[in-house]
């Protein structure tokens, strides 16, 4: 089977992507690197379509990069909602403000620059209904077991890239701390009895957990 061929199947026929993120990826690719890190329309149309169904009122996402995937996710939530979006790089802030700015959802979402670890603990008094994890891959299990105490009961997480670019079934390919973080992550929701959960082959895997 061609995923190049299904992908472009899957795209015609989904919702379209928003002018305004077709704008953002387009710059994304003449101005940063490592562009492939933006969700894109498929995953985009998912975190919009989940979030409105959750009705999600109060989400976190950890690991901004663009703001592609926030915008998505304030695209599904209700008008009196917030969206708390950290990003580690300080390079990517004016980038970001500027397409929050000119979002007719912008006025949802709360970036946050710095560590995320640091930042989630000024949250210690809040619950979430959806938290979206896809930061430092090295720090994957770190997020989680925080991100577990401040998801309402019945809430999701949503981590991106549980499948990394397949290297989560080569051993070969399985010696730098990056893989080593998805492995070691991905063992821990295994194991993890107080949620539900699957993983989703969508992009770069999607794992979906639900606190019990």
């Amino acid at each position: 089977m061609n995923e190049l061929k299904i992908e472009e199947y899957i795209l015609s026929h989904i919702d379209s992507e928003p002018e305004l993120l077709k704008r953002m990826t387009r710059e994304a690719h003449v101005k940063l690197l490592r562009p492939r890190m933006i969700s894109g329309n498929i995953q985009g149309r998912f975190l919009k379509i989940l979030t409105s169904m959750l009705k999600a009122q109060n989400i976190l996402e950890i690991g901004a990069y663009t703001g592609y995937s926030a915008l998505c996710l304030a695209e599904g939530a209700p008008e009196n909602s917030k969206i708390v979006t950290i990003e580690i790089d300080d390079e990517l802030e004016s980038f970001i403000k500027k397409y929050f700015q000119e979002s007719e959802y912008g006025h949802k979402i709360e970036l946050k620059i710095g560590d995320a670890v640091e930042i989630m603990h000024q949250y210690d008094d809040e619950f979430f209904d959806l938290i979206f994890i896809d930061g430092n891959k090295r720090d994957y299990c770190v997020y989680y077991n925080i991100a577990f105490d401040k998801l309402r009961k019945g809430g999701v997480i949503i981590a991106d890239n549980t499948l990394w670019n397949g290297k989560v079934i080569d051993k070969k390919l399985q010696d730098d701390s990056q893989t080593k973080g998805v492995l070691a992550f991905n063992k821990l929701i295994k194991e993890d009895n107080r949620i539900e959960k699957a993983i989703l082959p969508i992009r770069d895997g999607l794992t979906i957990i639900q606190k019990k």
